[in-house]
């Protein structure tokens, strides 16, 4: 049983042991006359144990999800729990519904505190702290507990997370365009699109279809950069990057871009050499830039200067230094270049 369930069967478990009033074996007949006496005795006084009907854990299910939320943890734990239990034992639950009320309080302190906490250190404004006041009242207290516990790593992340989505300063943005980067478009566009991409990834192959589309609709209105940033787990990603590199060398890194991601799943050695003989790459030039890893330590380069501005994923799309908020979709891409173009 979870824990946030268990505080509320407690006093129903504890009520249900009183429900049976046998006497211990071998007790004697005056011993259970005399009990039997005495309880007569109080029935006047004594508040009589409502026997409950079909409704009764629906009832007490409904009106701890109203205290607790009914998205929440504790709402579902609850559930699950009270159909374990009898009518009757959901409607000593009910009779006792501000014990369990004050519980749930006491639970959603904890995370309260945490939220509060939170927002003072990210600042009250920022969006991270929007997102934190939305989903703290829904976690359950242990979640708060440990969070709490860990508080420094916490906001750490939280804190990378709000840096993420914050537009680029003006020096990151120039650095994102800076050297002989693979781009189309003129370099006075009045908006700049920079994508972090990796030719082993599924979604940045959807993402190389976006942009042709991209370039397709906006022409010259946009310039658009390719930045590599082969992931770790990608193991022809790497050679790859080197190998769109040295097309990039005699003007083909168009042609070859697109080939990789036409064939994402054949890019060992051989099969480079095989695109760069398609797209008509003098094969030694070529071959010698990957024998030799000349172009090794610029993807190396480019995968720092996507950690500076925060990429831990492909593909990850800048507009203007403006985290895009979907990279591979057209509809929404267009969206954000319309407004950054001010049409």
């Amino acid at each position: 049983m979870k824990r946030n369930a268990f505080f509320v069967l407690l006093p129903l478990v504890a009520t249900l042991s009183l429900l049976g009033c046998d006497a211990p074996p071998g007790a004697a007949p005056a011993a259970k006359d005399a009990e039997a006496g005495a309880a007569e005795a109080g029935a006047a006084t004594a508040t009589a144990t409502p026997e409950g009907d079909a409704e009764s854990c629906t009832n007490l299910a409904n009106k701890i999800c109203e205290e607790a939320g009914a998205e929440t943890q504790a709402c579902t734990s609850v559930k699950t729990a009270l159909t374990l239990l009898s009518p009757k034992a959901c409607a000593v639950g009910l009779t006792d519904i501000e014990y369990t009320k004050q519980q749930l309080a006491a639970q959603g302190q904890v995370c309260a505190e945490l939220s509060e906490r939170l927002c003072k250190d990210l600042g009250p404004e920022t969006k991270t702290c929007a997102m934190v006041k939305a989903q703290t009242p829904n976690m359950p207290s242990e979640k708060c507990v440990a969070m709490t516990a860990g508080y420094d790593k916490t906001l750490a992340e939280l804190q990378r997370m709000e840096a993420k989505n914050k537009p680029l300063p003006a020096d990151k943005v120039a650095k994102l365009t800076e050297g002989d980067v693979p781009s189309f478009g003129p370099e006075d566009a009045k908006v700049t699109v920079v994508e972090f991409s990796d030719f082993q990834c599924p979604y940045c192959s959807r993402a190389a279809n976006a942009v042709n589309e991209i370039k397709s609709k906006y022409g010259d209105r946009v310039r658009f950069v390719f930045r590599q940033f082969p992931l770790s787990f990608h193991q022809q990603a790497h050679l790859a990057a080197q190998a769109s590199l040295a097309a990039q060398a005699q003007g083909k890194f168009w042609e070859f871009h697109d080939k990789l991601f036409a064939n994402q799943k054949a890019l060992e050695r051989a099969d480079l050499e095989k695109y760069a003989k398609e797209v008509g790459l003098d094969m030694a030039a070529f071959n010698k830039a990957l024998d030799d890893g000349t172009y090794k330590a610029t993807v190396d380069a480019e995968l720092e200067l996507g950690k500076e501005v925060f990429v831990d994923g492909t593909p990850t799309m800048f507009i203007n230094g403006t985290r895009a908020g979907n990279a591979t979709d057209v509809a929404s891409i267009s969206a954000e270049l319309d407004k950054a173009l001010g049409s």
